[in-house]
């Protein structure tokens, strides 16, 4: 069994009448990315306070690399790296100056230091604008040196918040690859995002909380399974036609299947292990496929089904 770089369990806190976080509760092993998504006032920002231990819970544990993490322990805060939605970086230093200065902190000095500080200006593609002011960056630049800052002591779990709300589509799609990269290498990533489609493509497993409970959990395809959606391939072709239908609604992992105007809408629980069958069916019948697209439910869908709200509410 794998060993779980961070452990959430039955977490609680209460701000006077309201209580804000309900006994959350998930894991995230090595190399693994984990999405926390949930509207604005679900929880996400108390919980992420309480993992990286700036905020006392009120009942529960958070444990990171087999050590529990509080706000009064010291330890296991050096296997964390958080990387903040708002911008924590001096803006009349330079990132070589700031990755220094955030780096004594962490106890680096010396010819560590200077080696970690170049190895993380080249995952957050800063190494040519090292020396100039941060307070003339761009804000995807700014974004990206506050992700360097956060990696530098290499934490075991790496928190996420926001990372690339204001950023530039350039800036966007270098994080999206530095995090899949740091995924690979088999650090722990807990992210939050209001865009689905990262979620989608960083994300091994998402836990969807509200109301300060998670509602679910799980890869996608799991949680998408949980709601009942499948998959939707739509397919054009010539050719006589006869009897098409039938033999596609016999094919495995085909729920339905109907034809209008030439189009072929087939509803498939896995479209990718479907295809295979749906081609040899149009060619069995001497059809000619002229085009083809595949429609996989997302987890906006399961999103909005389990909370009734839009992501960014």
């Amino acid at each position: 069994m794998t060993t779980p770089v961070l452990v959430v369990d039955e977490i609680h806190k209460r701000f006077e009448n309201v209580h804000a976080v309900r006994g959350v509760s998930f894991r995230i092993d090595p190399g693994e990315t984990y999405g926390l998504l949930g509207p604005n006032g679900a929880g996400k920002t108390t919980s992420i306070s309480i993992i990286a231990g700036l905020l006392e819970s009120d009942g529960g544990t958070v444990t990171v690399a087999g050590e529990k993490l509080t706000t009064r322990t010291t330890g296991p805060k050096r296997s964390v790296g958080l990387v903040p939605q708002e911008l924590a970086i001096y803006p009349d230093l330079t990132a070589r100056e700031n990755l220094a200065f955030f780096g004594r902190l962490y106890d680096l000095s010396g010819s560590e230091l200077d080696r970690r500080i170049d190895e993380v200006l080249d995952v957050v593609g800063l190494t040519d604008r090292a020396d100039d002011p941060s307070k003339e960056y761009s804000g995807g630049m700014k974004r990206r040196l506050n992700i360097g800052i956060g990696l530098l002591h290499r934490p075991a779990l790496l928190i996420l918040d926001e990372p690339t709300v204001g950023v530039d589509p350039q800036s966007r799609n270098a994080i999206l690859e530095s995090v899949e990269a740091l995924s690979s290498e088999g650090m722990a990533v807990l992210y939050t995002t209001h865009y689905m489609e990262e979620a989608e493509r960083l994300c091994d497993r998402v836990g969807i909380i509200d109301d300060g409970e998670i509602k679910a959990e799980g890869a996608r395809r799991e949680l998408v399974a949980m709601i009942g959606q499948k998959d939707r391939v739509t397919v054009e072709a010539q050719g006589p036609g006869d009897g098409v239908v039938a033999d596609l609604d016999r094919l495995s992992g085909v729920r339905a299947a109907d034809v209008g105007d030439g189009r072929y809408d087939i509803l498939a629980d896995d479209a990718s292990s479907t295809l295979p069958g749906i081609f040899d069916t149009f060619s069995h019948h001497q059809m000619t496929v002229t085009s083809l697209q595949v429609i996989e439910p997302d987890l906006e869908a399961v999103f909005l089904h389990l909370t009734g709200k839009a992501l960014r509410d």
